[in-house]
């Protein structure tokens, strides 16, 4: 009787767990293991790249991929995993109407994560983000349309909540993006708002000397200590009780790992990643795997876990993938490991910075940086193109990608 992995989510992780698996099953020549994904559309969605414009288009195709590597796609959105009889329950992805059980013999949980949005009045009704493509082609409309409405300080100001690095790279977008819809000559007022005393908290002391002296070069100014309290349609309001007026909110603090997380009777971290052993395999569970936003993983004996990040999440997906077609197959499992750990933050028209380790040694900034992050944005996160055997080797878990 065939045997099925079914793979939750095409973004990095799920659409990288898929082509491992399917290489695997490919090289030992097996013919009774059905590889599927589920997700809504058979198309990735750049999500590294929705604080530019024109966001709607950050999308790239699966379907020729899928078909080249046999992987059987499933169009629906999962409401509900049963891991005691193996079964997901997929609705249909307009309706939301439920619709089928699918079986599995193994499940690989890739279904990514969600903007975690607190309770701050005012948030949900008048911010916008940048985490999903809807959202941030929402954001991209009301910046166009700025330019109909009469010019006020408010118009011209935009607030960014959370100095983190989706915060810092929308941050740097924003100059040129107001300049483009309001005229070059505009005065555009763009504002950081950081609850912590430091800009990127988490990136720590290395790269931040050439992260403020880019803001600065952009016109951009920031707010410390004080986080968001409350928002409404003429501004928002801050912990110190400072009101500053804006049109214009765009909230970039914390993700969250998938809700369907919760619906796996096992242990989550405080972002509600799944704890997984280092074949990535969700602990105290035989048949269900997790990998990237939604699994806990050591990246290494050194301490250091895995990042919500698409860096990670490609090379989680490859191992993954493998080793659940290892484990059906009987061959032999390779542990993920990704001991090095680097960064590269777009600064805009300003440049970018990378840096390696997990104390984040500058390496490159400025213009050289930002070659290196284009390369990244434009052509290393996007799926393989070429034939199967090109397709297979770059999806074997030992070709680990850092950047």
């Amino acid at each position: 009787m065939k045997k099925r992995i079914l793979v939750i989510g095409a973004g990095f992780a799920g659409l990288w767990s898929s082509l491992s698996a399917a290489r695997l099953i490919h090289q030992v020549g097996h013919k009774n293991i059905e590889i599927a994904l589920i997700a809504p559309k058979p198309e990735l969605h750049i999500r590294p790249r929705l604080y530019e414009h024109n966001p709607q288009k950050m999308t790239a195709p699966l379907e020729r991929i899928f078909q080249k590597t046999g992987v059987s796609f499933i169009e629906g959105l999962v409401a509900d995993i049963d891991v005691k009889n193996q079964t997901v329950k997929v609705t249909d992805a307009v309706s939301k109407n439920p619709s089928r059980d699918i079986t599995y013999d193994r499940l690989i949980l890739a279904a990514g994560s969600r903007l975690n949005l607190p309770p701050i009045s005012g948030l949900k009704e008048y911010a916008f983000n940048v985490d999903q493509i809807d959202e941030a082609a929402a954001l991209d409309s009301h910046i166009k349309s700025l330019s109909s409405r009469t010019e006020t300080s408010a118009r011209n100001t935009v607030v960014i909540a959370g100095a983190g690095f989706t915060g810092i790279e929308t941050a740097a977008e924003m100059p040129a993006r107001f300049r483009k819809a309001l005229g070059e000559d505009a005065d555009v007022n763009v504002i950081l708002i950081e609850r912590n005393e430091n800009i990127g908290p988490d990136l720590g002391e290395g790269p931040r000397p050439v992260i403020t002296q880019a803001l600065k070069e952009l016109g951009v100014t920031w707010k410390l200590g004080s986080g968001v309290v409350s928002i409404d349609d003429d501004g928002v309001k801050l912990e110190n009780g400072e009101y500053i007026h804006t049109n214009t909110v765009i909230w970039t603090g914390g993700a969250r790992a998938s809700e369907l997380t919760s619906k796996i009777p096992a242990k989550r971290d405080h972002f509600g990643r799944l704890y997984v052993d280092r074949n990535l395999k969700v602990m105290g569970l035989d048949t269900v795997y997790a990998t990237g936003d939604c699994a806990y993983a050591a990246t290494d004996d050194e301490g250091n876990y895995a990042m919500m990040s698409c860096q990670h999440a490609m090379n989680l997906g490859r191992s993954a993938g493998h080793n659940v077609a290892a484990e059906l197959v009987g061959s032999e499992l390779i542990p993920y490991s990704q001991p090095k750990y680097v960064t590269c933050l777009d600064l805009g028209p300003w440049g970018a910075v990378y840096t390696e380790g997990w104390d984040r040694k500058v390496k490159l900034s400025g213009a050289e940086a930002k070659e290196l992050k284009t390369s990244i944005n434009t052509d290393w996160i996007y799926p393989p193109s070429g034939s199967r055997e090109d397709i297979f080797l770059l999806a074997d878990p030992r070709r680990i990608v850092v950047a």
